[in-house]
């Protein structure tokens, strides 16, 4: 299986970095990423298998809107073959624009879930217009169960991903939005939910992506005004 060959050639187990190396090798995507997302704490990227998938990625949390959003928040699978479409365009205004500046023209994102679990979302992307036939939907949807199992395995959210993935880098990521959430909450005398859409918005409105605005935050290099302006 392309996952388990993916696995042995950097020696360890099964990540999701390998999940979706794998779905960008059987798939007609330019690139795969996936989120940890959650509706009681700060969402996270957690791997992209290129800079288009990883800013993709950053651009969905950080703006709150897009296919990898409205499927976890829906439970269903968001399939966007052409992002230049209107309908589109009018539902994520500012991510559309975005993403076709990053490089993607469509967009598959689908949410992962086990029962009643759903611990993120699988996004996939290609450069050009294209749809999934119905194989290759079941096939996507297939990388997404595997990663839902791997994911959960890992523990992720506790204590890390397995060795080889991606888990370490997650933790530091984590951590420091959090961090920076929280010292919001006091330095703007906010709750932990509009502390971190602050967060979002001042990374958004100067172009910097969120974990770099976080880590101003905490070292006291930035502090944000308590007005609502960013």
């Amino acid at each position: 299986m392309l996952v388990a060959e993916q696995a042995s050639r950097h020696g360890g187990r099964v990540g999701v970095t390998d999940v979706c190396t794998a779905a960008v090798a059987a798939l007609p995507v330019g690139g795969a990423g996936l989120s940890v997302m959650s509706r009681t704490a700060v969402s996270h990227p957690l791997c992209s298998t290129d800079d288009v998938s990883e800013r993709l990625e950053e651009l969905q949390l950080t703006l709150g809107e897009g296919p990898c959003v409205d499927a976890h928040a829906r439970g269903c699978v968001v399939l966007t073959a052409d992002l230049r479409a209107r309908e589109l365009q009018d539902r994520w205004m500012v991510f559309a624009e975005a993403a076709l500046e990053a490089g993607a023209r469509a967009v598959f994102s689908l949410p992962l879930r086990i029962g009643a679990i759903s611990p993120g979302v699988l996004d996939l992307y290609a450069q050009v217009p294209v749809r999934l036939d119905a194989e290759e939907l079941a096939d996507a949807l297939a990388f997404a169960d595997l990663a839902t199992l791997v994911l959960l395995d890992a523990r992720i959210g506790e204590a890390g991903g397995p060795p080889g993935d991606s888990g370490e880098d997650l933790g530091a990521y984590r951590a420091e939005i959090d961090q920076a959430t929280g010292i919001l909450t006091v330095q703007l005398d906010v709750g932990i939910d509009e502390a971190f859409v602050r967060l979002r918005a001042y990374a958004y409105a100067h172009g910097r992506r969120l974990a770099e605005t976080a880590a101003d935050v905490v070292a006291h290099r930035l502090r944000l005004p308590p007005d609502e302006e960013t």
